[in-house]
């Protein structure tokens, strides 16, 4: 399948009385818009706010960020299953308003949610912080369960995109990226002496909230499956997580996952990127034993001889990320995981909670439990209370001037999993 991106550089964001993008500019129209989003009938009010880099803006609680796009050729829309009609995305064109994002916010839906701080210490550990942001205040209504308020909000953020994206389906984009996967044939014709690798990509599926879509379906409910490396980066995969803000894979992270970037690049020098390999993070022992055993089978099946491992969450998914690597390890296959660490605020506890020989290449994104200080800000966009609740938070943790004592799993993306972050260890 070959994708290309067109690539429409944003600037700014902005509000006026025409919807449009123009310049390097997005320029919003308020009303018109929260007027779509209170279609929905579980959410009671709806407020937009805009956050640019360098701002003293701190947004939280985040429920998720998602970067603006529209299909302008191809097969599918934005987001198939959810927002368009279910059909193979990952071919044709897309146009990305890079640069920008939508932030969903506004009262907590589950206490595993975060905080982006557009300056200060706390920018420097978020990529979000380099984003032009338009954040989506949501507010549901009283008495509403919980998961109809995450959909509720998953869903604004999600229309939001689309509705801005669509703005842009008729730009001449400044450059455009082009991806593209032969087939399992025509890559071991193509590239007979390569290394053959797969990207097995972890994704959430505990439940309780702590959800991943793909096509629209729940990827709990899924054995592993293969995915074309350009349906990812062409929405077939969306976030619906509240799970720790540190390591939560954002919609925006699985539109741009670095790993799935870095692959492309050196595919056809020095390895042949066969493809990605999806599977969940199940609660129950049988799930994964079952999921793991099947996804070390499709590695053995496509012939790779290599594998990277990514994980989404900690805790309970260490041990999918484990009987993954020591599976696809027992194949004969070579494996890298990544992950990040829970190793206590002074780095010497365990660091995972499940451990094995075979893992024996580790990339980490750093340690979460790390203190840090935020210092207080012009403007908060959501609820600075609740920095006393969510991961990584504690009784105390919010000061009356208004800064926050936390542990680094407060700020969202810091310690992300796909390496979409700035941290590291050796």
């Amino acid at each position: 399948m070959k994708l290309e991106l067109g690539i429409i550089p944003i600037r700014d964001i902005r509000f006026g009385s025409e919807s449009r993008v123009e310049g390097g500019t997005v320029t919003v129209n308020k009303e018109e818009l929260k007027a779509i989003l209170l279609e929905d009938g579980n959410l009671k009010s709806v407020e937009l706010e805009v956050a640019h880099p360098g701002d003293s803006i701190r947004i939280m609680p985040v429920k998720d960020v998602i970067e603006p796009r529209v299909k302008t050729s191809g097969d599918g829309g934005l987001f198939p299953g959810i927002i368009s009609k279910v059909a193979t995305v990952g071919s044709g064109r897309t146009n990305v308003l890079r640069g920008c994002g939508v932030v969903t916010a506004g009262k907590i839906v589950g206490f595993q949610e975060g905080i982006i701080d557009m300056s200060g210490t706390g920018a420097q550990y978020t990529p979000f912080s380099q984003l032009h942001n338009l954040v989506v205040v949501c507010e549901p209504i009283e008495g509403i369960e919980k998961h109809a308020h995450e959909k509720a909000v998953r869903m604004a953020g999600l229309k939001t995109a689309d509705y801005i994206g669509k703005l842009a389906k008729d730009i001449t984009a400044e450059t455009v990226e082009t991806y593209e996967t032969p087939s399992v044939e025509e890559g071991i014709r193509l590239y007979p002496d390569l290394p053959r690798v797969a990207y097995v990509l972890m994704l959430q599926s505990q439940g309780l909230m702590h959800d991943t879509y793909v096509y629209g379906v729940d990827m709990k409910q899924s054995l592993p499956t293969i995915l074309c490396p350009t349906e990812t980066m062409d929405g077939a995969v969306l976030s619906g997580n509240c799970v720790s803000a540190c390591d939560k894979n954002t919609t925006y992270h699985h539109l741009n996952n670095p790993v799935i970037k870095h692959l492309f690049e050196e595919h056809g020098k020095t390895l042949n990127f066969v493809g990605v390999i999806i599977t969940n993070e199940n609660v129950y022992l049988a799930d994964k034993m079952r999921s793991s055993d099947a996804t070390a089978k499709l590695c053995e099946w496509l012939g790779v001889d290599g594998a990277i491992v990514s994980q989404e969450g900690f805790g309970n998914p260490d041990t999918d990320l484990i009987m993954n690597c020591r599976k696809i390890e027992a194949k004969g296959i070579k494996t890298v995981i990544i992950t990040d660490e829970y190793a206590g605020r002074d780095g010497a506890s365990q660091s995972l909670a499940d451990a094995d020989a075979a893992a024996d290449a580790v990339v980490t994104g750093g340690n979460a439990n790390m203190l840090i200080t935020l210092p207080p800000m012009d403007k908060v966009i959501g609820y600075p209370e609740v920095a006393d609740i969510i991961a990584g938070g504690f009784d105390g943790s919010l000061k009356e001037d208004g800064s926050i004592e936390a542990e680094l799993q407060v700020i969202t993306g810091a310690t992300n999993e796909m390496g979409f972050n700035r941290l590291s260890a050796r």
